[in-house]
């Protein structure tokens, strides 16, 4: 959890114990909430470390495979021991003293509220962040971690492209590797000139003269 960033960590902090492993596995997957809450532990492979999604429990009807961060392996890893030892009976993945979590909707609200994620007052506001938005945020992460959009998108479940569109996602990694290309390339390019110049016998006037062209060229 201590990857968790900014006031979601101060949120993550104050949430009941039985609740930070759900966030957790918000923050890794994108998954939404029904999803997380109903998975059971057979569906847990901790050696392949993937949990499997079967075919009609996700909202779109579609099985698929989420694959474990190191960090989230090891939370999960954390719940099996403990539910094997206190609660061995007990088939869910994420739970309260054995007994199954069907909301919390109201710790949710407790822990936005300590961590500063609150608009308005304390009587008529409410949270500025909803646990939905961790989809967003899962997503995010994903992308910006370099992993591409068709298997971040197959692990959060979103079904079309036009979801991430929805949500405003920009990949930063792509933007960034714009920005460098467009750094390298004027840099060569500056490169070549300066080779140019300095093998020309005229030196100085070469290079006039092609800073000429160039605005010419420009315009």
């Amino acid at each position: 959890a201590e990857v968790i960033a900014g006031r979601l960590q101060q949120a993550w902090d104050v949430l009941p114990d039985h609740l930070k492993p759900v966030l957790t596995f918000a923050y890794f997957t994108g998954c939404r909430k029904g999803e997380i809450l109903s998975l059971q532990w057979p569906q847990m492979d901790l050696i392949e470390r993937i949990v499997r999604l079967e075919v009609g429990t996700t909202k779109n009807d579609e099985g698929r495979i989420i694959p474990l961060a190191p960090e989230l392996y090891q939370v999960l890893s954390i719940e099996k021991e403990k539910r094997d030892r206190l609660f061995p009976e007990c088939p869910w993945v994420f739970h309260n003293e054995g007994r199954r979590i069907h909301g919390f909707t109201r710790a949710w609200a407790t822990a936005c509220r300590e961590a500063g994620l609150w608009t308005g007052d304390e009587e008529t506001g409410g949270p500025s962040k909803l646990f939905h938005d961790l989809r967003r945020t899962g997503v995010r992460n994903l992308i910006r971690a370099g992993v591409p959009e068709a298997v971040a998108m197959r692990i959060s479940g979103h079904k079309t492209r036009s979801m991430l569109d929805r949500y405003n996602i920009v990949s930063e990694t792509d933007l960034k590797d714009a920005a460098r290309k467009l750094g390298e390339y004027i840099l060569g390019r500056e490169a070549a000139e300066k080779t140019e110049a300095e093998s020309h016998p005229a030196g100085k006037s070469h290079t006039k003269v092609t800073q000429n062209q160039k605005l010419e060229t420009v315009q």
